[in-house]
């Protein structure tokens, strides 16, 4: 299965395109542009690069959050397009945490994705990886980070991935060895673990106008009318 991976729910514009298992190519980008600035000229420049046409695969796969309110929207209003232009295409959003989780899926054990919501507030998963497939232990969460982490069972080993990992491993289990850090690189959101996600469960494909963002909590509009209206 010939899958196109968009990740635009962080600080990077990521895309990759998968053949099943085997990974074809990736592009990860720090940029001071907006996502909708780069990351179409990224998939055809990586398409390109492959020899690869739209038509010519399978499935076409973004983050669905959570993550930046503007980058999701940038990365599910894409894929939208591509599968609109392409209607033989399947299309799924993934999980943020999930497809960190997929990063970090040569582990075995407990692996825990943490991204910075605000000060003190993360958002937060739990998932089981057994060297190569990945199950959620519960529901993705936005959370306050001290009551999370102080409560969190560490009496065997587990991983954690993601933006805010290093600090929290700093702040609430320097001592601890059994909570381990993953590799820097597998801490960024990657396109190829979204590829990876989908490719494990693949009848999470949906309709394109079915392809929504979650954010774990209310955005600011929502917020703000619910002012209005209180």
């Amino acid at each position: 299965m010939l899958t196109l991976g968009i990740d635009t729910s962080g600080k990077v514009a990521s895309v990759a395109v998968m053949d099943g298992e085997r990974l074809l190519a990736e592009k990860i980008l720090y940029t001071k542009l907006t996502h909708s600035q780069v990351i179409l000229p990224m998939v055809q420049e990586l398409l390109a690069d492959c020899g690869l046409e739209l038509r010519g695969l399978d499935a076409v796969v973004c983050a669905a959050g959570p993550g930046s309110y503007t980058g999701l929207r940038i990365g599910i209003a894409a894929v939208k397009g591509i599968v609109m232009g392409a209607p033989q295409l399947k299309c799924a959003a993934v999980s943020t945490l999930e497809a960190l989780a997929w990063g970090s899926s040569a582990f075995c054990g407990r692996i825990v994705p943490v991204m910075y919501a605000r000060p003190q507030i993360v958002y937060v998963g739990c998932y089981e990886s057994r060297g190569g497939s990945i199950r959620a232990l519960s529901e993705d969460k936005v959370t306050n980070e001290a009551e999370f982490f102080t409560a969190l069972d560490t009496s065997s080993p587990l991983m954690l991935t993601g933006d805010r990992a290093e600090e929290i491993r700093q702040t609430y289990f320097r001592d601890n060895s059994n909570v381990l850090l993953s590799p820097a690189a597998d801490r960024l959101q990657r396109a190829s673990a979204l590829c990876a996600a989908f490719i494990g469960s693949p009848e999470r494909a949906v309709p394109p106008a079915a392809l929504e963002a979650s954010y774990l909590q209310a955005t600011k509009a929502e917020k703000d009318k619910a002012h209005r209206d209180s």
